[in-house]
């Protein structure tokens, strides 16, 4: 072998160490959806015994939970560790995943499990932004849109294998096995990351308060906010997912696993293409996606009284979705200036502020009678607000060019 094949291999195995982790990312912060109904049952039986649908979206909490641990944790580890090397901080956040995945399994009420679900989503905005570095530091320029769709394989990937897999074993041995190869997951992911990832320096001059300057740019907030509120849509149809298919649709448990394969396998075609895309018009990657996003909710909420209908569409809806992911990441990269570290981790902030928002708001209308088609009307609504704040972030953009070139 030749140095240049040598260092291939040894950029591969790293990255896969990477994409190993956001694989374990990819399963603690969905599978929960598949296994939403079983977990009401198991930790609020009494509120399930007298009204499925308030257990339903009180337990829609737990996603709501960890998308805040999420958002408080991006910055916030981000900025504290810009300037460390990067390789020890990516063993550190894994190890970390593992021991806050590990404690799901084991405690034994709501308001427990919610604080563990709070504590694992600390590490994850960090994990993937740090990574997200690393990675397009490894596929060089012009390639940095596929080096940040390469960490995301993990979590595509995880949406085909894992978490239809981890929604199985849930509804067979209980929702708590599920967490349990979560756990196992990052524990292989640590070891990896110490044995693949090589050293990796951080930004020693970087601080806490330097990073925070990211905060000062406007096109930094027109980014978050297409993040939060534009990807929320997803979030919102994707939450409830499960009573979709049982309720709406009529089909037994089962189904469920396999409609979730079908998000997965969009989600990674979806992750492919979108990186590729971005690449080449990034504008109108991100234009289009959201439009064509809020479209496919409406006909979901149209057409999901059918199951065959409901299975292509929901296909779409992860294909879409991932297209725009490493879109909205490589933006919010090419506005932060020299603010990599922090913004690279601010939008998995962004995104889990639409995780958030929209398993909350997709609660609120099912509590409210609604249905459970609500929440793809909730999705659709908020896929069109993230495009309208696009749209002006560009206006902005361009108007400020002009005055420059003026």
């Amino acid at each position: 072998m030749n140095p240049s094949t040598d260092t291939r291999g040894a950029a591969k195995r790293a990255l896969l160490s990477l994409a190993i982790g956001s694989f374990g990312i990819g399963m603690t912060e969905f599978v929960v959806m598949g296994l939403l109904p079983d977990i009401a049952g198991d930790l609020l039986p009494t509120l399930w015994a007298s009204s499925p649908e308030d257990a339903l979206s009180q337990a829609g909490w737990l996603i709501s939970l960890y998308a805040l641990g999420v958002v408080v944790g991006a910055p916030t580890i981000a900025g504290f560790v810009a300037r460390f090397p990067r390789h020890r901080v990516m063993i550190g956040l894994a190890l970390a995943l593992t021991v806050f995945n590990a404690l799901t399994v084991v405690l034994p009420t709501f308001e427990l499990v919610g604080a563990s679900r709070f504590l694992a989503g600390l590490p994850h905005g960090a994990y993937f932004g740090i990574g997200a570095l690393v990675a397009a530091d490894v596929m060089g320029p012009g390639n940095r849109a596929k080096g940040v769709a390469f960490i995301l394989t993990g979590l595509t990937v995880a949406n085909v294998v894992g978490v239809p897999l981890g929604t199985f074993l849930g509804q067979q041995w209980g929702w708590r096995a599920a967490f349990g190869v979560v756990a196992l997951v990052f524990a292989l992911a640590t070891l990896c990351i110490s044995f693949f990832v090589p050293e990796h320096p951080g930004e020693p001059g970087r601080t806490m308060r330097s990073e925070l300057r990211v905060f000062r740019i406007p096109q930094v907030w027109f980014a978050l906010g297409v993040g939060a509120i534009g990807f929320g849509g997803f979030f919102a149809v994707y939450s409830y997912i499960a009573p979709l298919v049982t309720e709406v649709a009529g089909s037994p448990e089962w189904v469920v696993p396999i409609v979730l394969v079908l998000m997965g396998l969009g989600m990674t075609g979806g992750n492919i293409v979108g990186g590729h895309l971005a690449d080449i018009d990034l504008r109108r990657t991100l234009l289009l996606g959201l439009a064509i996003m809020a479209a496919v909710f409406a006909l979901l909420a149209a057409l999901s009284f059918w199951i065959v209908s409901l299975a292509v569409l929901v296909f779409v809806v992860g294909f879409v979705s991932s297209v725009l992911a490493p879109t909205i990441q490589t933006r919010l990269m090419d506005v932060a200036e020299d603010n990599q570290s922090i913004a690279a981790a601010l939008n998995h902030s962004a995104l889990n502020i639409g995780n958030s928002m929209g398993a909350f708001l997709g609660g609120l209308v099912i509590a409210a009678g609604w249905g459970f088609t609500a929440p793809s009307w909730t999705g659709a609504a908020l896929a069109v607000a993230g495009l309208l704040i696009a749209l002006l972030s560009f206006r902005v953009e361009s108007r400020k060019t002009a005055i420059v070139r003026s």
